[in-house]
């Protein structure tokens, strides 16, 4: 398990990384839209390319940012069902969400887009907008964040185990992956796996 902990933390640190990335993709979009809103009303001038980076940037965010968002334990939820369950019937039913639902659509959706990117960077395809980007970009985007997230997927799947095994702090608790609230945190739940 010590193993598999370790990889939880690289692949943890991986996400981190992206979250951390994903605000700058954030204030670039920001800009972008700001400076495109500017040309158009002060200079009259337009572009499509700026309209088009724009939405690519919109859906960097969102899809490179999933596997951030399952690490913050930030996706939406159905709580007023899950928080009348013990803690180690959740733990269960993630794990089940995780090997069932979650885990198969990231490999389909990598297996589906992988060909979509191939063929798109191959036959060089662009926007059929007059002065729009390239596409296999944007494209790229969907295995490369389904990959993101399916690694997190693996690392909160290791986590609900070794919270069963009482090793680990409680990886539904937010916060509960920040390092120097790990130790506190693990004292505080180390009896939730009995509940």
């Amino acid at each position: 398990m010590d193993t598999l902990l370790r990889l939880s933390r690289i692949i943890d640190a991986v996400s981190r990384s992206f979250g951390k990335f994903i605000i700058w993709l954030v204030l670039a979009a920001t800009v972008i839209s700001a400076a495109n809103a500017v040309a158009r009303k002060a200079f009259n001038f337009g572009s499509n390319a700026f309209l088009e980076i724009q939405w690519y940037l919109f859906g960097a965010v969102f899809l490179l940012g999933a596997g951030y968002t399952f690490l913050q334990n930030a996706h939406v939820r159905i709580d007023v069902v899950a928080s009348r369950l013990s803690m180690r019937t959740r733990m269960f039913i993630d794990i089940a969400g995780i090997i069932v639902f979650l885990l198969p659509m990231c490999w389909l959706m990598i297996a589906f887009a992988l060909p979509v990117v191939k063929g798109a960077y191959l036959s060089g395809e662009m926007s059929s907008n007059a002065g729009g980007l390239i596409r296999w970009p944007v494209y790229a985007l969907v295995p490369i964040g389904f990959a993101l997230l399916g690694l997190q997927g693996i690392s909160e799947l290791i986590k609900r185990f070794a919270f069963l095994q009482g090793k680990v702090p409680n990886p539904l608790l937010h916060g509960a992956h920040d390092s120097h609230n790990e130790a506190h945190a693990h004292h505080d739940n180390a009896g939730e796996v009995q509940k």
